[in-house]
């Protein structure tokens, strides 16, 4: 394992997951979000899709992006 992280990154690593076992159990729960933040991932979610499946403008002299191996 410490031939791909170094001791400081380890120890950061460490200390994070520490905070994020032990903080949940010592904070008081907060109160839900408004309603309309529940929206803004599937807002994001939404508009991903849609640009992904929005097809590419053809620029005249140009080749097409995926080419055809006969």
């Amino acid at each position: 394992m410490f031939k791909y992280f170094s001791i400081i990154s380890v120890m950061i690593l460490t200390i994070l997951t520490v905070f994020l076992v032990v903080l949940p159990l010592v904070l008081p729960p907060l109160p839900p979000p408004p309603l309309v933040l529940l929206f803004v991932p599937v807002l994001i979610m939404a508009v991903l899709v849609l640009v992904a499946l929005s097809p590419l403008p053809r620029v005249p002299g140009h080749m097409a992006a995926v080419s055809v191996l006969i």
